[in-house]
């Protein structure tokens, strides 16, 4: 299966050789997605929420947030793929999508295997326990309880929670239910794993071992998407980068040449367009935008 433009950009002239890669895992073809917000407004009381549900009336101050406008990838075995570009630009949405939770209003998305997001908001019961939470979260996973039993030590050993890993998930920190968080996902080499934010919170000490299994988790020939406003963790673990803003692709390339253009164009003293990084030999896609770039 040929990756949308990717066949016209091999056959370019003076176009560098395009590298063969694994099967693909994700593919993502002209995906809108659509959701809707309710902002304030005065209270109608209950007659009027009742109304609206019978005649299934909009609730006031509803409106719809198009937050991915056409967006086209496909990503192969074997690739960490960054996701990088400002707030709101869609990334979190888009890995939403990828891993089945939320429908396209338009388009659509395959993948190969089962999809698994882990985000700093991924749920966990908080009244229950770690090492509980540690055994629904394995099943989930589709862990046998062999493989917990065998697992569960390296799982607290990597979270570093200690002690509390008896005791309720909300009396822990952000910082230490994101690690566990972590910890339960990558106990088993997903084939496709979605980090959402996760390395945001923890020491640089976390944040080294989280880099690294990211690594061992590609290299197990896995697909790992890695959202993160951290662009050092992006060039260190990712072998490319896509970077969206206002919900579309600006472009998607190695993880170096697409970190450099976004630095660039998010440097109040650079305001030139995005142009791709021939000189080192790196295939990037641009994808122009009078209104973006």
């Amino acid at each position: 299966m040929s990756e949308p433009g990717r066949d016209a950009l091999a056959s370019a002239p003076g176009t560098p050789s395009v590298p063969e890669r694994g099967e693909p895992t994700v593919v993502v073809d002209d995906v809108h997605l659509t959701y809707r917000i309710i902002g304030k407004t005065q209270r109608g009381g209950a007659a009027a929420a009742l109304r609206r549900i019978v005649l299934r009336e909009a609730a006031p101050g509803q409106r719809s947030v198009h937050a991915v406008r056409g967006v086209s990838l496909t990503a192969c075995r074997g690739e960490a793929i960054g996701l990088i570009g400002p707030n709101g630009s869609g990334k979190s949405t888009l890995l939403r999508a990828i891993a089945g939770l939320m429908a396209p209003s338009r388009g659509v998305v395959w993948t190969r295997g089962q999809a698994s997001l882990l985000g700093v908001s991924a749920a966990m019961m908080g009244a229950m326990s770690g090492d509980q939470n540690i055994l629904l979260g394995c099943l989930a996973i589709g862990m046998t309880p062999a493989e917990i039993v065998e697992e569960y030590d390296a799982i607290c050993d990597f979270a570093g929670i200690g002690k509390f890993v008896h005791l309720p998930m909300n009396t822990y920190s952000s910082g230490m239910g994101a690690r566990l968080r972590f910890a339960i996902a990558a106990a088993r080499a997903p084939e496709i794993l979605l980090i959402d934010e996760a390395l945001a919170t923890g020491d640089a000490n976390f944040r080294r071992r989280s880099e690294k299994r990211i690594l061992e988790l590609r290299e197990k020939a896995g697909t790992v998407f890695l959202v993160s406003h951290g662009l050092g963790i992006i060039r260190e673990t990712c072998t490319r980068a896509i970077w969206l803003e206002k919900g579309k692709i600006l472009l998607d390339g190695s993880a170096d040449s697409v970190v450099d253009a976004y630095q660039k164009r998010h440097d109040p003293r650079n305001r030139k367009a995005i142009r791709p990084d021939t000189k080192s030999g790196v295939n990037a896609r641009v994808y122009t935008e009078p209104s973006a770039i």
